[in-house]
């Protein structure tokens, strides 16, 4: 079983910068391909990126150019790096785990989730 703890969410004006962090226990997750989601108030949870065991990384369109994943195997901890924030980035932010080597954008297809962080962008 694997625990995933999101952290560094929190209230950044427009323009501003954010790290969030999601802390992997139970197992390395150094495999594993990692994912980063979304849910916006009153909207469904979305894609924002994923890095797969290799490094490899896709984001969502919405967020490319201004977020990056990163993962750090000696410490079973991922980042998203969310540069150049906009209000519209204002959502709970989910960590995610797929067993498997590589990434995928559907979130059907991951099998362990944090409990989210919320990110708030004010304009």
């Amino acid at each position: 079983q694997v625990r995933l703890v999101e952290s560094g969410g929190g209230l950044v004006q427009t323009g501003g910068s954010l790290t969030l962090s999601c802390a992997a226990s139970g197992r390395t997750v150094s495999t594993y391909a990692m994912g980063w989601f979304r849910r916006a108030p009153g909207k469904d949870r979305e894609f924002v990126g994923y890095i797969s065991w290799s490094g490899v990384t896709d984001y969502a369109d919405s967020v490319k150019g201004r977020f990056t994943i990163s993962r750090d195997n000696a410490k079973n901890t991922v980042y998203l790096q969310m540069n150049s924030l906009k209000p519209e980035d204002t959502a709970v932010y989910y960590c995610a785990a797929r067993r498997a080597l590589v990434g995928v954008r559907r979130e059907q297809e991951y099998d362990y989730w944090g409990q989210g962080t919320q990110v708030t962008v004010s304009s």
